[in-house]
């Protein structure tokens, strides 16, 4: 009864994203077409999420959310609170699990993500959109393919990469994977500064 209970609020949820990211875009004074060209998602697909035909992903409401300014989860409906500290309320999309770790509108967005078991026999759907990623494995094998490239990154690994760069990610054996996720406008990336014990640490997760 519990999950019955949760799955049908998400679909309320997600049926709620189409005419709320249409009360956006017509409060902006904006056209799908300037939307187009700020987010690099098409103006069918834009269309479509707004008349609900089009079921709303992460990665769809990501580069929605940045170019409107507003937090993910303002997206799908999760109330406010008066609280200062950051109750994340978590997004499911896809098999996908998403806890925002951050509230403030635009710039650099962060969540822990939950991705379900994977397979590497799994053809990938590779998208491409405007931003940048990174990306760090908290527990499980994560498979990353951008474009011809296709790579397992373990616990303490980290990519990040250009989200124009056709690419997709999720769990890469029959085990979930947890992971941050870091995501930010184009040109803003994740800068990190370590003093390495030896010269000969590797930085091989680690992907620009």
């Amino acid at each position: 009864m519990a999950r019955e209970a949760h799955d049908g609020e998400l679909e309320t949820a997600l049926a709620a994203v189409g005419p709320r990211l249409r009360r956006l875009r017509q409060e902006r004074e904006t056209t799908l077409a300037a939307l187009s060209a700020t987010t690099g998602i098409s103006t069918s697909t834009l269309s479509r999420l707004e008349s609900g035909q089009r079921k709303a992903t992460l990665e769809l409401l990501l580069p929605l959310a940045r170019a409107y300014g507003v937090p993910l989860d303002e997206l799908v409906g999760s109330p406010p609170t008066g609280d200062p500290r950051v109750h994340g309320t978590p997004i499911s999309f896809g098999g996908i699990t998403a806890i925002p770790l951050s509230r403030r509108p635009g710039g650099i967005q962060t969540f822990k993500m939950i991705l379900p078991a994977g397979s590497q026999r799994r053809e990938p759907d590779q998208r491409s959109h405007e931003g940048y990623e990174w990306l760090f494995v908290l527990s499980g094998r994560l498979r990353i393919v951008l474009a011809e490239h296709d790579f397992v990154l373990g616990p303490g690994e980290a990519a990040e990469f250009d989200t124009r760069v056709p690419h997709w990610f999720g769990g890469a054996d029959e085990h979930p994977v947890e992971i941050l996720s870091i995501f930010g406008p184009q040109g803003e990336r994740v800068h990190i500064r370590a003093r390495s014990r030896s010269r000969s640490t590797s930085t091989a997760g680690q992907r620009g």
